[in-house]
């Protein structure tokens, strides 16, 4: 008969330890990734996104609007520190738009 452990967890704590323990830290990081550009860039740029991909430490983010490309090009430094800002870890260190 195993005893109950009364010592107290955070589940906070134990989702970590999860996460870390089944390796699913990747997985999670492209989907907060995916989730980040569309809290970051709006209803005007999700418009016309088509797909976000972060790929090792590239985000790959496919527009169905080339001016909309180019002029979001001219701030890809800005864009990767807001997102990297907004991820509370440096997971973006190139951002290519198609």
């Amino acid at each position: 008969m195993s005893k109950r452990q009364n010592d107290p967890f955070k589940i906070d704590d134990l989702m970590k330890s999860f996460v870390k323990e089944n390796k699913l830290e990747k997985g999670l990081d492209k989907v907060n990734v995916e989730a980040a550009w569309a809290d970051m860039m709006g209803n005007g740029v999700n418009n016309y996104t088509n797909s976000v991909k972060l790929h090792k430490d590239t985000l790959y983010v496919e527009l169905s609007s080339s001016v909309l490309r180019e002029e979001l090009s001219y701030g890809k430094d800005k864009i990767i520190s807001m997102l990297n800002e907004s991820l509370g870890k440096n997971l973006i260190t190139k951002l290519i738009l198609r």
